[in-house]
């Protein structure tokens, strides 16, 4: 039976969820404006508190003068457009002109440099071009958010055949400890609408649209490549469970050659349209800094020209000379970035003065190795057997619903994964955002952690299985547009209204979440350094 239908209430309060905690994301952010309320003054008050740091960031001049619109969505949305928001700005403005802006990846910068040209090219004569690029950033990014709230429950409803996990789930993705990023002119959105809508369709059992989807997210971010093992999971899986069939069947199956090269092409095929996105994009790079000089420093205005002489940024062709990276063998020059620019690789980041950013991981870090031992200690013959083994026949009539099921043995996988190579290899602060933003599992495992353990949860009854819908008054009460002080559809929302009772399990959990939503707002806004 259809987990999830368009009339499905719990969808609805998934997307009605994540609307508003987008919209309170942006009102909170936003500079004091007289008579717009007391929101406004949440981050007027820190700007005065905690005013914008002089980072030494990549902060390019602005080449014409603000006009009187420029300035009030400068005051309204400038906050977003820190730290690594100006290079996705920049790019959708002037393109790829500095040789370290090659480490983002062009399908977001395009898309909102579309949607600038596009669906805001009225307000050309009120904003100029990167007033209207910030306003497209935010707009698309409230988009995606949201969309990707909605996906992440659908995965969810297939993957865990738990509803109510699910659905608390996808509450959690909207009030994300990487929730500013979600908002700023990031492409961290974009990617998890991407990605969690291809792993649904995967699972759906629709390869190609999947792919994709996956190819798509590969155009985002560079770890979009690392989902490729989804796919080569899923096909490998399929072949080895078609391997253990019953002698009865033996005769209705394809001959082993036959199966061995359809697996082997889809393979071959998936696997190339993922890595097609970022192989141009490396190749672009190559031809345009690597390429004969084509007098493009005679065209670049002078402030940025003089910028790049100042902090030593590289201009394509920069008076003939190649950087270092044409000459490899495999000239990657996102790998080169990382490495000559941002002294990104193995250990690098292990030294004392580094102790506060990893604090600053040590919450998601903790919450992503607990969630793997704990699927393991559930799954350890299924952890053995990579999950290659057919199970029994009255196990599989029986399956395990939740984040213990077998189904989410992938997923776990690649969230390990990406969790080892974020804190051995990577500046260790991002790795909220790059797990947040990557992989289900952070908000699977806090999802079933609050079901399991808080009683306000826990006493709503014991049936978890979705294979049959229930009313529309299931899982926590009343429908999904109850409001007012009764009980709330949202187990967020009723928690927070009865936290005196909630478990310090449960306070420790929505106060990670919670507390780097406002210190992410506090801070990234003002410049200064957050996940």
């Amino acid at each position: 039976m259809q987990l999830v239908s368009r009339r499905d209430p719990h969808l609805r309060e998934v997307v009605w969820f994540a609307a508003c905690c987008r919209a309170l994301t942006l009102l909170l952010q936003a500079r004091c404006l007289p008579d717009f309320g007391p929101l406004f003054f949440f981050q007027a008050l820190f700007n005065l508190l905690i005013p914008d740091h002089a980072a030494d960031a990549f902060h390019p001049p602005r080449l014409s003068e603000p006009g009187l619109w420029d300035l009030l969505l400068e005051r309204l949305l400038g906050g977003l457009s820190r730290w690594d928001a100006e290079h996705f700005l920049f790019i959708a403005e002037r393109g790829y002109l500095y040789e370290h802006n090659c480490a983002f990846f062009p399908l977001y910068p395009l898309s909102v440099r579309a949607v600038a040209e596009g669906a805001l090219w009225p307000l050309q004569r009120l904003l100029r071009l990167r007033s209207r690029l910030l306003l497209s950033a935010v707009l698309l990014n409230s988009l995606f958010s949201v969309l990707a709230a909605a996906a992440l429950y659908k995965l969810g409803c297939v993957v865990l055949q738990c509803r109510r996990v699910a659905f608390l789930a996808a509450v959690l993705f909207s009030v994300s400890p990487a929730n500013v990023f979600m908002a700023a002119a990031y492409s961290e959105s974009m990617f998890a609408f991407l990605a969690f809508s291809a792993m649904w369709q995967l699972e759906k059992g629709q390869s190609w649209l999947s792919g994709l989807l996956f190819s798509l997210a590969s155009g985002v971010r560079a770890n979009g490549l690392i989902n490729a093992g989804f796919f080569l999971y899923s096909r490998g899986k399929c072949f080895a469970l078609q391997l253990q069939v019953g002698s009865g069947s033996v005769r209705k199956l394809p001959p082993l050659w036959k199966q061995l090269l359809s697996v082997a092409s889809s393979v071959v095929l998936m696997c190339a349209g993922i890595f097609l996105p970022f192989a141009l994009f490396q190749y672009y790079a190559y031809v345009r800094f690597c390429g004969p000089g084509t007098g493009l420093e005679q065209a670049v205005p002078k402030p940025l020209l003089q910028l790049a002489l100042d902090k030593g940024y590289r201009l394509a062709a920069m008076d003939g000379v190649k950087p270092p990276w044409c000459s490899q063998r495999f000239p990657v020059v996102y790998s080169y970035i990382q490495d000559a620019y941002w002294n990104v690789g193995f250990l690098r980041y292990f030294e004392l003065r580094q102790i506060p950013n990893f604090l600053l991981a040590l919450p998601v870090t903790l919450l992503g190795s607990w969630a793997a031992w704990t699927y393991i200690i559930a799954n350890p013959r299924h952890c053995v057997t990579l999950g290659l083994e057919r199970r029994k026949s009255e196990e599989e009539a029986k399956p395990r619903a939740g984040f213990c099921c077998p189904a989410v043995f992938v997923y776990v996988v690649h969230a390990t994964v990406l969790l080892a190579f974020g804190f051995f290899c990577m500046h260790v602060q991002v790795l909220t955002r790059f797990l947040g933003s990557s992989s289900p599992v952070l908000y699977w495992f806090s999802a079933h952690l609050l079901q399991e353990y808080e009683p306000l949860l826990r006493s709503e009854g014991t049936d978890n299985q979705t294979a049959a819908p229930r009313s529309e008054k299931s899982l926590l009460g009343k429908s999904p547009g109850s409001c007012g002080k009764g009980t709330s559809e949202n187990p967020v929302v009723r928690l927070l209204l009865n936290r005196r009772f909630i478990t310090p399990l449960g306070k420790c959990l929505l106060g990670f979440f919670l507390s780097y939503w406002l210190l992410g707002l506090i801070l990234h806004c003002n410049f200064l350094p957050w996940t």
